[in-house]
């Protein structure tokens, strides 16, 4: 067998794809030459995947283990079939492949993956627990990681959980320090989530005091949650899916200019022209979200008339991981925040 750097040594069905596009993986948990082998203790499930899990069980944690089990099952990796999503996991060496790229790596060293589920070979022989607030899911099992696959190893200074939680989202505030420039306006909507308070942290440090930036939140809790930590220059109240009652109040605090960046960062369905209508024209629209669709997104442009720049959110951007905990490490509120939640 001839071993492929990406992976598709591994792919069952169909032949000829990427381990994240195939049907079916093989998720045999023995270190070929070229891989490393984890043993996993946590999965982080990203948010728009544990959020419909969570609505197609009822909240039931036992429906839920079984859910995430047959997929795991039947596709040798966790990728829901729904949202097409993963999530991440931390856990330790056990393997490490004699071709393997980074022959400094220990037997032991605890790592966190910075690739999606989604493409991941997973084996699990439990799910011991779910936490059904921070989307962290504890099993009994194994991971392969590729060649090409990328990691970190995690630091001592930090939580296990939180810096699970954290490099889950770290491409997105990772794009936003590349995206937001100095005097500009930036909408994060769903800027009280996991993702959307680092964003909005990382807007504030690159528009600075000329600059604004506002929240999109939907729950008074969630408002009040921004308000303590100070990270918005104006916070809307509003459900994302009314993208014109949005339009209108993010058009009445910037005086009629609308926003230069929008991040968007939640995990529902159907918010693609919220993000559209709340940015100028050559403006850029940033999806991070896995629930976004690009035809909604494409097509829903067009039919408004705007001229945009739309970047899909890519999980990976260069520094990304350093990017991120150095952000819990600058801010002791959010960093109290995340070991709230996640630790």
């Amino acid at each position: 067998m001839k071993l492929s750097r990406y992976g598709i040594h591994r792919v069952i069905e169909p032949i000829g794809v990427l381990p994240q596009a195939a049907n079916i993986i093989d998720s045999n948990p023995v270190c070929l030459d070229n891989e490393l082998l984890i043993e996993v203790d946590i999965l982080n499930i990203d948010s728009a995947s544990f959020h419909q899990i969570k609505e197609a069980c009822n909240s039931d944690i036992e429906v839920m283990k079984s859910m995430i089990l047959d997929i795991v099952k039947s596709k040798g990796k966790m990728q829901n079939p729904v949202t097409k999503s993963g999530g991440m996991l931390i856990g330790s060496i056990e393997s490490i492949g004699k071709e393997f790229h980074d022959q400094s790596l220990k037997v032991g060293m605890k790592i966190a993956t910075l690739v999606s589920l989604s493409l991941t070979p997973l084996h699990i022989e439990e799910i011991l627990s779910i936490n059904i607030t921070n989307e962290q899911v504890k099993i009994k099992g194994k991971a392969i990681l590729f060649d090409s696959g990328i990691y970190a190893v995690i630091p001592d200074d930090l939580s296990e959980k939180l810096v699970l939680a954290a490099l889950d989202v770290a491409g997105a505030p990772a794009q936003v320090k590349k995206l937001a420039k100095e005097g500009q306006t930036v909408l994060i909507i769903g800027a009280a989530g996991k993702s959307g308070v680092l964003c909005a942290y990382q807007a504030k440090k690159n528009v600075g005091a000329s600059g604004k930036v506002i929240g999109l939140v939907n729950e008074t809790s969630q408002k009040e949650l921004l308000e303590s930590l100070g990270l918005c220059d104006e916070i809307i109240l509003e459900n994302a899916l009314n993208s014109l009652d949005v339009y209108e109040k993010v058009s009445l605090v910037t005086s009629g200019q609308l926003a230069d960046v929008t991040i968007n960062v939640v995990n529902v369905q159907n918010t693609e022209m919220t993000a559209i209508l709340s940015t100028k024209d050559h403006g850029i629209v940033y999806f991070f979200s896995m629930a976004t669709s690009f035809t909604k997104a494409a097509l829903g442009a067009e039919g408004v008339g705007k001229d945009l720049d739309m970047m899909i959110g890519n999980g990976y951007t260069k520094g990304h991981a350093e990017i991120t905990l150095s952000i819990l490490r600058e801010s002791q509120k959010l960093y109290d925040l995340f070991m709230k939640r996640y630790a």
